[in-house]
């Protein structure tokens, strides 16, 4: 089942951010890895994924450069920053609090 557009949008970031986490990479290689954890549940459009590259190098969360490929076309590449680090820290904090408050309002009556 595709996940909702809607659910999700709150946290492209983080979830940009949690890929970055594990090194750096460049967009098409974090999309192709997001499809394929989410099981194809999600997929980031081109358009929504590097404006969010922006928005994170904007804020300071990520840094940018080009990579030095011997072969094929140049890569701008993702860096996670310190800052950014931080980040991704409170909001996976704010998701775990999001995640316990939908889990009790969706419970079951008693």
């Amino acid at each position: 089942m595709a996940l909702s557009a809607d659910i999700l949008r709150g946290y492209t970031d983080t979830i940009i951010l949690r890929q970055l986490a594990g090194g750096d990479s460049y967009g098409y290689q974090i999309n192709k890895r997001v499809a394929e954890k989410s099981g194809g549940g999600l997929e980031m459009k081109e358009a929504t994924l590097y404006t969010a590259f922006r928005r994170l190098e904007g804020a300071g969360y990520i840094r940018s450069y080009w990579g030095d490929e011997m072969s094929g076309a140049r890569r701008r590449y993702y860096a996670l920053t310190p800052h950014g680090r931080e980040k991704l820290l409170q909001d996976c904090e704010a998701w775990q609090e999001t995640k316990r408050l939908i889990d009790r309002l969706l419970e079951e009556a008693e």
